[in-house]
């Protein structure tokens, strides 16, 4: 099959989403499918919304996947002519982050235009699924695809975490781009207070909202935290992979997210979430199991949860193993993608909404539902 995948700049970006998108990427290219990359290039919003007087679609193609995040570019492009169906690839919604009302009802027109013209859906979660049927009442063909969680295989004993949770200092991981939506504000003022019962990680790239990540360098020497907290940037898996086997705790205070994989990610290493109530964290984390939900912007209730966990290390480890048992009841990713793969088989031969019904049944048999955990 002849695949296109539409997306903002390079596979290679460091993110969440790109992950998913590679890896599907590296599945259907190993299944013997040929997947063509069609990169824009990152501009800002406006600039984006012109590429629709001038962007045309690739004609041989059996079926087309457009990342969401590209919405702005695309509208005219699909509502030309094209021998195939076109699928959008939903992260999140643009207009389901923390921003003035009157700029989400404007980017809230836009992506109501753009999900109109498309063919069908993947999405990453059902918090996803249940804002884009919201915003558009949708019947188009779709399925719930949970992001690639298992990268990192195996990557903890219990005996390890037993032993780790222990240890004096609580140490904290911030993982994800320094960017004002992932709350490393929040977590920064939840650790002032705290002083060395606390040591931060923050690994990301800072060259995502750079004004941001340098008021955030700035905050850390203002408030006297550039002992307890570390800038490392984009890290490879290595190193990431022993930051992750150090850390006690991962805390990403976002104001949203659409799914949230660096919450299973650090499940994997046994370290409980700390996410916030908007978006789809709620879908991994239950308060109080396996980690905590806390409101946006609330570094009050983050310092409380934060000062418990460095006092008492039996929570502590309790959290730490209700953790790696979430993770382990997530569907693994090859068998994810499989069914994505099957999906996409479907859609481009036009088959019934009964073969997509089924191909969606067998996902959901193939793991818990993060909702029932």
């Amino acid at each position: 099959m002849r695949i296109g995948l539409v997306i903002y700049g390079s596979l290679d970006t460091v993110s969440g989403g790109y992950l998913y998108d590679r890896k599907l990427v590296e599945y259907l290219r190993a299944q013997g499918d040929t997947v063509e990359i069609i990169s824009l290039p990152w501009r800002n919003y406006g600039a984006h919304l012109m590429d629709n007087l001038k962007f045309l679609l690739p004609l041989n193609l059996d079926i087309l996947i457009q990342d969401e995040l590209n919405h702005p570019s695309l509208i005219a492009a699909n509502q030309g002519k094209h021998p195939y169906p076109i699928i959008s690839l939903v992260h999140h919604l643009r207009c389901s982050e923390l921003r003035p009302s009157w700029q989400n009802a404007f980017y809230r027109i836009i992506e109501n235009q753009y999900l109109q013209s498309v063919d069908g859906f993947l999405f990453n979660s059902k918090t996803t699924q249940g804002v884009v049927n919201g915003l558009i009442r949708s019947s188009k063909p779709n399925l719930i695809a949970y992001p690639p969680t298992d990268r990192f295989g195996e990557a903890i004993s219990e005996r390890e975490i037993r032993e780790r949770a222990n240890s004096n200092v609580l140490r904290i991981l911030f993982l994800g781009n320094v960017t004002y939506r992932k709350g490393l504000h929040t977590l920064l003022q939840a650790v002032k207070s705290l002083g060395s019962k606390v040591t931060v990680d923050v690994v990301g790239g800072l060259t995502s909202e750079p004004r941001y990540a340098y008021e955030m360098e700035r905050y850390m020497l203002t408030h006297g935290l550039s002992s307890i907290v570390k800038f490392h940037g984009s890290l490879d898996n290595q190193p990431l992979i022993e930051i992750y086997k150090r850390a006690h705790i991962m805390v990403v205070p976002s104001s949203y997210e659409g799914f949230g994989i660096v919450y299973l990610e650090g499940m994997g290493f046994g370290l409980p979430g700390i996410g916030t109530t908007a978006g789809g964290a709620s879908e991994i984390i239950t308060h109080g199991k396996d980690g905590y939900l806390i409101q946006p912007d609330d570094a009050s209730s983050l310092a409380n949860h934060l000062n418990e966990l460095a006092g008492n290390r039996e929570l502590l480890m309790r959290l730490s193993l209700n953790a790696v048992k979430r993770y382990g009841s997530q569907p693994k990713w090859d068998e994810t993608v499989k069914k994505i793969r099957e999906f996409l088989y479907v859609i481009a031969k036009g088959d019934s909404l009964e073969a997509i019904s089924n191909i969606r049944e067998e996902i959901a048999s193939s793991g818990k539902s993060p909702s029932s955990q």
